[in-house]
This record gives structure tokens, sequence and C-alpha cells, in this order.
């Protein structure tokens, strides 16, 4: 059987209405081979996150039409274990206290380096998760989220941002055959046009660089990762 939706490999909400940091933050978390939807409002950030299409949120609290620490309420309240990072210009003790109280896994303070965002976005991706080694093995093929290196047989693999998204959404359903549609959504965010054969070309050079049989076309169904 397909899985249509499994986990997102690396699919990320970004809620934060200062167009500068947003911009700076899309660009830096695509750089870190993240795919990333930006929204400037509660009410649009409580839409996009009713689809369950994201495995974190990044969560600015001072927002237009609902404050982030509602929409935290409300998206525990839903009983939702998605990562949620508070990034946000309130850096009093309390501010921090009521947003882990509220369930917060982690919270930044503004203004912060892209570096350490992306670094405890990652780490509060592996504890949710609870993962204490990150990789994904698959025989002889071990892909590392966190330093965004795959190799092969020890030797290093060197990958484009939307093969290593495909490879690792494949990875994380080892076994399993994953939709088309599901692969579309790790590698393109909102607004980027989905060209018709841009899974197969990246798919086409993913086996060229690991192995002719390592990735497998289920017709009609979708793809698979081979477990040896």
């Amino acid at each position: 059987m397909p899985s249509p939706h499994p986990p997102p490999a690396t699919r990320v909400l970004l809620v934060e209405d200062d167009p500068m940091i947003g911009k700076a933050v899309q660009q830096g978390l695509r750089n870190a081979s993240f795919s990333i939807d930006w929204v400037k409002t509660g009410p649009d950030a409580e839409l996009a996150l009713g689809n369950g299409a994201y495995r974190a949120v990044i969560l600015d609290l001072g927002l237009p039409g609902k404050d982030g620490l509602q929409i935290l309420k409300s998206i525990r309240k839903r009983g939702s274990d998605i990562a949620v990072l508070i990034a946000s210009a309130r850096d009093g003790v309390p501010d921090r206290i009521a947003g882990l109280n509220l369930g917060a896994d982690d919270y930044i303070v503004k203004p912060f380096d892209l570096h350490e965002l992306v670094a405890r976005l990652h780490a509060t991706l592996r504890r949710q998760t609870g993962q204490g080694q990150p990789a994904l093995i698959c025989g002889s093929l071990t892909l590392d989220p966190v330093a965004r290196e795959v190799t092969l047989h020890g030797v290093l693999v060197a990958l484009s941002r939307r093969e290593f998204a495909l490879l690792e959404t494949l990875m994380r359903s080892a076994g399993k055959v994953v939709a088309r549609a599901a692969l579309e959504e790790a590698i393109y965010a909102w607004g980027e046009e989905i060209e018709s054969n841009a899974i197969e070309v990246h798919l086409h050079n993913l086996r060229k660089k690991l192995s002719p049989d390592a990735i497998k076309n289920v017709r009609g169904v979708g793809y698979r990762i081979v477990v040896p």
C-alpha cells in the first residue's frame, strides 16, 4: 500500500509578519534543505496548520489577527504533537515560561543567528522523533539530516537540495511506497510552479548517483527506496 502522506521529511511552516526577517529565514532554511512555507498572520497560520502537512512550525508571537501564544494553545488543545519553535522579540522570562508551559518545544529570542535557528530546529525534530542518532540508514546508504550529508559505502555523495529532500522523504518511509504527491510536497513550497517531469528527473539523477535499482517505480502508485 502507498504512503500518500508520510511524515514530511523537511517541511516547515514559518509564521512571521516581519518581511525582512521572514525572507531571510525562508532563504536560510531552504539553503539548509528544508521545504518551507511562510505565512504572515495568525489566522493564516491556523488555516495552514489544519492540513497536518508540517513536521515543525517556527512561530512568532506578535502576529496580526491572532497572537502566537493563542495559536500555540490551539495547536496543543487539538492534540497535535507538531514541533513548535517560538522565535520572538519578547525576551522576558515570563514570556519564555508562558510559551514553554503552553507546549513550545524551544524558544529563541530575536535577533538570532540563523545557524543557531537551524541547529535548534534540527535538535527539536530529533527529540520529537526520539532519535538519539539522527542518521537514516538503508543498508550501505546513510543520510544525516543535520550535517546534510549522504554517504554510500562510506563515500560522500553530492546531492542537490531537492535530490536530498526526495531521498530523505523516501528513507523516512523505507520499504513503503511513497505517492508522487508526497514527493512533490517535499521539494516544492507554496507558489512554486511544479514542473510536470521534475520528480522523474530528480529520481533519475539519484539513481545515477546511488544505484540504478536504488529507487523502484511502482507503476500508478508511487516510489519506494529499496532496503537491502
